[in-house]
């Protein structure tokens, strides 16, 4: 008995280091800059599915028009959609293919291995587009930015009048989160902007909520596989320790208990 409670307390010891671990590293604690507010701290909870998938919808329907996401839609299926609901996602766009027999090039209707279409052709026609500021690619946003899912967060619900004393020059606007306060993207998210296929009431914290989970989620899509797949390895090797240990002490324990006499002769 004493050796299976040696046992079970090495794995719960490693379960309950792994998972601090995650969430130090999920959720570190630091300031964006010593003129600007830190982000508020949500409670910690785990990724929900069906919050990736209401993200999705979000960064679909409102940020996909500025911001590319390195992201094919064969990863969307079995954690946010269905296979069947992920090919009709993809069919949706057009992607130009080829060349044919003829060696033109064609557009045909996405498939899962394809890519989120980027909204501009080249970086140029970006710029053009936004008064010479340039959308940052979101798909290692969360990863990119210090404390990046807060971060997220409070930069697209931190929008408000500057204060007293400070304008806004040509097309910046005020956002408290921002590093310098004045960024060049206009708020995007209003209530009820978009309509959830779920019901869930579609307020300005809630799709910014989604829409953070899918980025974090989007920037390691494998994470929970491979943490959980860390878990077991820990688990396994506390085992073979532990096997190891007992294997250790039975084949010593003979010699452990023996009783060496050391006779002069006659």
């Amino acid at each position: 008995m004493r050796q299976v409670a040696h046992l079970v307390g090495i794995a719960s010891g490693a379960v309950a280091g792994f998972t601090s671990f995650d969430f130090l590293c999920r959720f570190p604690t630091r300031v964006l800059a010593e003129e600007n507010v830190e982000p508020p701290k949500p409670t910690l909870q785990p990724i929900l599915t069906v919050s990736i998938r209401r993200g999705y919808q979000v960064y679909k329907e409102v940020c996909a028009a500025c911001h590319s996401l390195k992201l094919a839609y064969r990863n969307l299926v079995g954690v946010s959609h269905t296979l069947a609901e992920a090919k009709a996602e993809a069919a949706e766009i057009e992607v130009e293919d080829g060349p044919d027999d003829t060696g033109a090039m064609f557009t045909r209707p996405g498939k899962l291995t394809d890519r989120f279409p980027n909204p501009y052709p080249n970086e140029e026609a970006a710029r053009a587009a936004n008064a010479g500021a340039l959308p940052p690619d979101l798909t290692l946003m969360t990863k990119a930015r210090p404390d990046g899912q807060n971060y997220v967060f409070s930069l697209i619900t931190g929008y408000c009048d500057p204060p007293e004393g400070i304008e806004m020059r040509g097309n910046l606007h005020y956002n408290k989160y921002f590093p310098g306060g004045a960024i060049a993207m206009a708020r995007n998210l209003y209530d009820g902007i978009v309509e959830y296929d779920d019901g869930t009431p579609a307020t300005t914290s809630q799709m910014a909520k989604d829409v953070t989970t899918f980025l974090s989620w989007a920037a390691e899509p494998e994470m929970e596989e491979r943490k959980l797949l860390g878990l077991k390895g820990l688990l396994l090797t506390a085992s073979l320790v532990g096997l190891s240990w007992y294997w250790k002490r039975y084949k010593w324990s003979l010699l452990k208990t023996s009783q060496f006499v050391y006779r002069r002769p006659k």
